[in-house]
């Protein structure tokens, strides 16, 4: 009845969870099952390449739920993703062991390159998978917490709070570039060899971590619908439209903003550490403000405020970059300048908003 009802209610929603459901049964069925010699095999290349789609499609809807449904333009949700990608790649980096370069057990072979003689004490703990993906959670929950509790209270909004996130990330990424910093410097984290005892090379494994990323895009998808649909979420949208007004009438704006805020950068932070292992590196680069521009782009172009536009925005322009950068490497970047402003003037609602308006013309 419920599932009855969802479907009918969220059209797009329950496409694009059928989409996934579908690719979690043929993806792995045309990579293990099918021989390299048949032309419907799927290259593990291909897999991987499709999971970190699924990761930044994640990631969208993170930025999605915070600036489509409460108005709050982040431009540093690539600092949370960020942030989940090194506390996985330092559990990673601690699996490694005696089997790097250097063959010291306990430091990581960069650690032991600039003459670390001991491991820093925030590096305690990372060897348990458990105790990393807490961190994963709470570290990108925590900063949001910190930033958001005094941006909010301050009642600062619109661009300047958009420059502020943007400021956050530059500075973290300036952070993480010093080696003294002891997370691997510009070279960052890199050379994984397995998680839970499953090599990372195994194609086995590279299904297993697709698998969590369309697991992990489902449920952040319908948590994120749930809560816009709640009580919570009809005020989060008052917000939006008139934020004055709400507060007027007696909510405490700033608290609704803030945890809306930080469970947006936790689903930010799980994108990171499912993007971790399948790419095999995380490095500064991931800080720059250029990414969290880049991540505005995608959920415009799917169509703001709608969860799943955003997801398939994410996934289309991932996908025309992945093509161009191939085939045109020096066209990409004026590409997609050129779709934010023809997307911005042309189509304000994103490609979910041209498709409903031409299924309302034709009804």
């Amino acid at each position: 009845m419920l599932l009855t009802r969802f479907m009918h209610s969220d059209r797009g929603g329950s496409i694009l969870l059928g989409l996934l459901l579908l690719a979690a049964i043929l993806v792995p069925l045309l990579n293990l099952a099918v021989p390299e010699s048949s032309p419907l095999h799927l290259p593990t290349y291909t897999v991987t390449l499709m999971g970190k789609y699924l990761c930044y499609a994640l990631l969208a809807l993170a930025l999605d739920l915070v600036w489509g449904y409460c108005g709050i333009l982040s431009l540093g949700h690539g600092a949370f993703f960020a942030l989940g990608g090194y506390a996985m790649g330092m559990h990673l980096m601690r699996q490694v062991g005696d089997r790097g370069v250097y063959g010291n057990p306990e430091l990581p072979d960069f650690m032991v390159f600039l003459n670390w003689q001991e491991l820093p004490w925030y590096w305690y703990g990372f060897d348990m998978f458990w105790f990393a993906v807490l961190m994963v959670l709470l570290i990108p929950g925590l900063l949001a917490f910190v930033f958001g509790w005094f941006a909010f209270r301050s009642r600062v909004t619109g661009v300047y709070l958009s420059i502020m996130t943007q400021a956050l990330t530059f500075a973290l990424m300036l952070a993480f570039f010093r080696n003294e910093m002891g997370f691997g410097g510009n070279n960052g984290l890199t050379d994984f060899k397995d998680i839970l005892g499953f090599s990372l090379q195994a194609d086995s494994t590279r299904i297993g971590l697709f698998l969590a990323s369309v697991i992990a895009l489902a449920g952040g998808y319908l948590a994120c619908r749930f809560i816009v649909n709640s009580k919570f979420g009809r005020v989060i949208v008052a917000i939006r439209d008139a934020e004055t007004r709400t507060r007027f009438v007696g909510y405490q704006v700033e608290r609704y903003k803030l945890w809306l805020f930080v469970f947006s950068a936790v689903l930010a932070g799980i994108a990171g550490a499912l993007y971790v292992p399948q790419v095999g590196i995380i490095n500064p680069g991931e800080f720059a403000p250029l990414n969290s521009i880049e991540l505005a782009i995608w959920v415009a172009v799917g169509g703001r405020g709608t969860l799943y536009g955003a997801a398939a925005g994410a996934l289309l322009v991932n996908y025309a970059k992945t093509y161009l950068t191939a085939a045109m490497p020096e066209v990409w970047l004026f590409a997609l300048g050129a779709l934010f402003v023809l997307v911005t003037i042309l189509l304000p609602k994103g490609i979910i908003g041209l498709l409903q308006r031409r299924r309302e013309g034709s009804a």
